[in-house]
């Protein structure tokens, strides 16, 4: 089972061994979003993944029920659960006390307010983060645990946060089912400044940083037992007190080992409210710019890629209750649009490039509706392209189809447009879900072989249209050339994009 703690819900999938999803439940979260500020309970993710667990543990005994034969009794649904692995968003944190109880709301991915923490930690440690190739982003945990303790010194309330622990969103989860606080996975730990080549806490940066008083957690590899479902947890959420509890991964990582993109040279990307590009090579990319970071998969190779701020949030804004379905039909007919768009959803990029100050841009007036719609999806695309640009001017081989995942996968007509404007076939799995990057990883703690191989199913390939590819060729140098106009684009990085993107 895997369980995917997004933005707007938790999700869990039950799935064989073969790919075959035998269950699925969800359970939608809410938050508080108010300016810079985002800020989430983690009480409800605890309900939101009970409830969402209780759902797909149902289906899967519906479907054990109906598959049973005449003479076997029907097997109970939290009897088959083998293993359950959960994922979270990156850079979410909060701290708790010893017990694993919250002392603070939970700092979501994109809370925005730790600007100022993230230039003081990013010069405090330049000489670590410089060796490992980071830049501490005002979206990382590190500079969000800088403000946390920051705010209560402001306050007087400093009591209540000597000795407390950090507490990425996933281990949350992990410590209620295991029944006691649990060691982190290094793909949630990367944004908190954990060090993947030598494995350890940069401990000496946080006493630098007035954060040796907090309580960092012990950090193992994703993929590791932490132990097993207690007897309250199972009471909560239906599932068989002993089930294994594994370490995952980041929600971006999930999407990649649930999109099958597991190979040296393959990258995927996850486009739902934002865009997330993903890849696999076989040593760290090194970016001098620090936008891209490389996470540290299950068999020891590297994971670099990006969160970008671009992404299918901006149509829900643009056109709330919209029939997306009608617009798409309508946006078919505008190939290219009349105007460019680069549909940031928040203010400030991360990725392809560092912009706090990125706003939303539109280059012209929307003929209509649709023309405004059309130009949204084709910025995204766009963007798209950018990255892989990017990733190809540090050096990465990309090799095969690109593979979408992510929710934005519902639209045929999407799927298609992003594959003309790469100019590269894409692959489509039956199942876009980071839940199943995450039932692959359980599978794989619990067996030890490649469940990647085995689970992940490919839907389609789609081919590029070379004829409507080159449509976009023009709109793609109009955009890097506003993105570098505006200072947001370095100019290495626009030049490269413009003669190879």
């Amino acid at each position: 089972m895997g369980v995917d703690l997004g933005t707007q819900s938790v999700r869990a999938l039950a799935v064989t061994d073969d790919g075959r999803v035998l269950g699925r439940g969800s359970a939608p979260l809410t938050g508080h979003r108010e300016g810079d500020r985002h800020e989430q309970l983690p009480a409800d993710w605890w309900r939101g993944a009970a409830d969402a667990i209780r759902q797909t543990l149902s289906a899967l005994s519906a479907s054990a029920s109906a598959s049973a034969s005449a003479s076997a009794a029907p097997a109970r649904g939290r009897a088959r659960v083998r293993g359950v692995a959960v994922c979270g968003t990156s850079g979410t944190v909060l701290l708790t006390d010893a017990r694993g109880v919250p002392l603070t709301p939970a700092l979501m991915y994109d809370d925005g307010r730790a600007g100022a923490e993230a230039r003081y930690a990013q010069e405090t440690g330049a000489d670590v983060w410089d060796a490992l190739g980071l830049r501490i982003q005002p979206s990382w945990a590190l500079a969000k645990l800088l403000w946390l303790t920051g705010a209560g010194a402001k306050s007087g309330d400093t009591s209540t946060l000597q000795g407390a622990r950090v507490c990425h969103q996933p281990d949350f989860i992990t410590a209620r089912l295991v029944g006691r606080p649990v060691p982190t996975d290094s793909s949630h730990a990367l944004k908190t400044g954990y060090d993947l080549h030598t494995r350890s806490w940069p401990t000496a940066v946080h006493d630098r940083l007035g954060l040796s008083g907090l309580d960092f957690p012990d950090v193992v590899a994703p993929g590791t037992p932490l132990g097993t479902v207690c007897a309250e947890a199972a009471a909560d959420t239906g599932l068989a007190e002993g089930t294994p509890v594994i370490a995952g991964m980041t929600d971006g990582c999930a999407a990649q080992l649930g999109s099958g993109a597991w190979e040296v040279g393959r990258w995927n990307t996850v486009l739902g409210t934002t865009l997330v590009l993903k890849g696999v090579t076989a040593t760290p990319l090194r970016d001098p710019a620090g936008v891209l970071y490389n996470h540290r998969s299950p068999d020891g190779h590297w994971l670099p890629g990006g969160a970008s701020s671009v992404g299918a949030g901006a149509l829900t804004h643009a056109f709330p209750g919209a029939d997306l379905a009608r617009l798409d039909r309508l946006a078919a007919d505008r190939e290219p649009a009349s105007v460019v768009a680069y549909p940031l959803v928040s203010r400030g990029e991360r990725f392809p490039f560092l912009a706090p100050d990125a706003e939303a841009l539109t280059l012209g007036r929307p003929a209509d509706d649709a023309d405004h719609y059309a130009a949204l999806l084709q910025g995204v695309a766009l963007a798209e392209r950018l990255c892989l640009a990017y990733v190809r001017f540090l050096g990465a081989p990309i090799d095969g189809p690109v593979t979408f995942t992510g929710g934005a996968t519902r639209s045929d007509y999407w799927n298609q447009l992003r594959a003309d404007v790469l100019g590269r076939p894409a692959a489509l799995p039956e199942q876009a879900d980071s839940a199943l990057g995450m039932a692959v990883l359980a599978a794989h703690a619990v067996t030890g072989d490649d469940a990647a191989r085995r689970m992940v199913r490919i839907r389609t390939i789609l081919e590029p249209r070379p004829e409507a590819g080159r449509r976009f060729d023009g709109p793609f140098v109009t955009l890097v050339d506003a993105l570098e106009r505006r200072g947001w684009l370095p100019s290495d990085t626009a030049t490269y994009a413009r003669e190879h993107g």
